[in-house]
């Protein structure tokens, strides 16, 4: 039996992902979860999307039917390597820039710019600002906010402290000049839905659950049954 084909599969022909552990089947399940549920609302949307990476996330934003798609990243090597992917007929509808994620939302809250879909994707546990992120999302007037995201398995709703070098490109950024080593916070599923709340949002929780054990390969880190897991959820405004 042959595998079905996934939106990702290309990223395996890539230089710069020929490093990462089973890079294809573990995008290709979050795909399933992260962007073809909302396909029907996504078709046509202006999407923002934060720390963007290479510009994944954003090119299956575009390829799903997204109008105009807009990521910010902060380190400019990770953005160049966009250029490495496919040329379709939706990748030239993705506009990344470089720079610290809350000046690019405080940028775009001032000229007024609003946007359909936010994607908070792989981000949230290596910040400390959480409800202020969340505050200058609001002010873009999405419809969606997709997060994507580690969360403490903790009753209470908080957010757990900790250090990490931000020369790792899947870490933190230097919060300031010069710095190796970042400070970063983990919310509780519990805070995540406390913030939500706060601000005039439901949330509205995706079940990997339902995933096969048999097909959970390149996902094992949304089913950890201790600390933290990751998990997946949408925000819509009550």
């Amino acid at each position: 039996m042959t595998q079905a084909q996934g939106f990702f599969d290309f990223v395996g022909r890539l230089d710069h992902y020929k490093t990462v552990d089973v890079p294809v089947p573990r995008l290709n399940k979050r795909h399933r979860f992260l962007i073809e549920p909302y396909r029907d609302e996504i078709a046509g949307a202006r999407v923002f999307d934060l720390a963007s990476h290479d510009g994944r996330w954003c090119y299956a934003f575009a390829g799903a039917g997204a109008a105009k798609v807009v990521g910010v990243e902060a380190r400019s090597n990770l953005i160049a390597q966009y250029a490495s992917y496919p040329e379709t007929d939706f990748k030239s509808r993705v506009e990344l820039r470089c720079g610290d994620l809350f000046e690019a939302l405080e940028a775009e809250v001032a000229a007024g710019e609003t946007y359909d879909i936010v994607s908070v994707f792989g981000i949230l546990y290596h910040i400390m600002d959480h409800f202020r992120l969340f505050q200058l999302i609001r002010k873009l007037k999405p419809r969606l906010i997709i997060v994507d995201s580690e969360f403490m398995l903790r009753e209470a709703p908080m957010i757990s402290l900790g250090r990490e070098r931000t020369d790792n490109i899947l870490n933190a950024a230097p919060q300031v000049e010069g710095q190796e080593i970042a400070v970063k916070g983990v919310p509780s599923f519990a805070a995540m839905e406390l913030m939500a709340d706060v601000l005039g949002y439901r949330t509205i929780w995706s079940e990997w659950k339902d995933l096969p054990a048999g097909e959970r390969l390149g996902v094992n880190d949304y089913y950890r049954e201790a600390n933290m897991r990751r998990a997946t959820c949408v925000l819509r405004p009550r």
